[in-house]
């Protein structure tokens, strides 16, 4: 995608490093990081430098094949970058491609980038079919080209509905407690030149409750072989709301999100992150200078898992790139 006046992916190899975009700075600033070693490609994506599913897929799989052409045993490599986040399996989906490949590790990496670029551009392809002339749409987290390479999941079809002349509307839920929604989505959204508003998570229910929303489409980390998804936290609770208003919630994800050997969201490891992430907030300040700072009493701790599963029963279709798929194990089954 375009920022200002150039067009980037997410990450890309450069020069034997990985470079990427530093999401933890946007949209404060727009920098671009270096990756040079293996263990500077873990620390990436455990800080969230590197998110969103595909983006992480990509981004293992450049790392492990970083790793291999500097002598580190592949297996060690493999281990240890698929502990860095133990819920998207698109990061255990790039590392099999490298180690599964009887090509250049560094050309089997680009040719998975590709892929997954492709896909994101179909899944926005299809899902531009359901999305109405002027529809007002709900999304949550950040599932554009930062989280997808280029183009995004649930994103993807917010753009090409727009460069398709519909004019869609879009809330854009916050995403506590890291704010992927109101850091990340609204900027790629501003970028786009998409009309959009920001919204607290809670208040999407009442949105609904007032007939202001239209569709809702987010993205997913996981799906399960019976549609189960499991996807950033506070998707479950808009899909609860969107059943109880007959409003139609898509998720989109390339269908290397898909997870068969799963049998259902019971199965997915739900991954607890850092409470300081809920007990504060990082913007920035007043001086121009991003900083953390605490929002709840010292006396007081936090609990802070990062997804939640929502079950196929609530979720309209999945919006994959291979086509719009209805949330079934057989449907699913169908795909591979």
């Amino acid at each position: 995608m375009r920022v200002e006046g150039r067009d980037y992916r997410a990450v890309w190899w450069s020069n034997d490093s990985i470079n990427y975009v530093d999401q933890r700075l946007i949209p404060y600033k727009f920098e671009i990081a270096t990756a040079s070693n293996l263990e500077e490609v873990e620390d990436a994506i455990i800080s969230m430098g590197v998110r969103g599913a595909p983006t992480i897929g990509v981004m293992a799989a450049y790392g492990l094949a970083m790793a291999i052409r500097a002598g580190v045993d592949a297996q060690v490599a493999y281990d240890r970058l698929l502990a860095t986040r133990p819920t998207a399996v698109n990061l255990k989906v790039g590392l099999d491609r490298i180690i599964s490949s009887n090509d250049d590790p560094l050309k089997s990496a680009k040719d998975f980038d590709d892929s997954e670029v492709d896909a994101a551009e179909r899944i926005g392809e299809h899902g531009n079919s359901v999305v109405e002339t002027n529809a007002s749409i709900l999304t949550h987290c950040n599932t554009g080209w930062l989280a997808a390479q280029d183009w995004g999941t649930a994103a993807a079809v917010i753009f090409k509905s727009q460069r398709a002349g519909k004019n869609p509307f879009v809330y854009v839920s916050e995403t506590r407690p890291r704010l992927q929604g109101s850091r990340l989505t609204a900027w790629e959204m501003a970028n786009e030149s998409v009309d959009h508003a920001v919204i607290a998570d809670g208040a999407s229910a009442q949105l609904m409750r007032q007939g202001k929303v239209d569709m809702v489409v987010v993205g997913a980390d996981r799906i399960a072989a019976n549609g189960d998804t499991a996807n950033k936290i506070g998707t479950y609770a808009h899909a609860v709301a969107a059943k109880a208003h007959g409003v139609d919630f898509y998720i989109a994800a390339p269908v290397s999100t898909i997870d068969v050997t799963t049998p259902s969201g019971d199965q997915i490891e739900i991954e607890d992150r850092d409470p300081d992430e809920v007990l504060s907030i990082r913007g920035i300040a007043q001086t121009g200078q991003i900083e953390t700072v605490r929002i709840a009493s010292d006396r007081s701790t936090a609990i802070n898992p990062a997804f939640d599963v929502t079950p196929a029963d609530l979720i309209t279709g999945i919006i994959t790139d291979q086509g719009i798929i209805d949330p079934t194990t057989e449907a699913i089954a169908s795909l591979f």
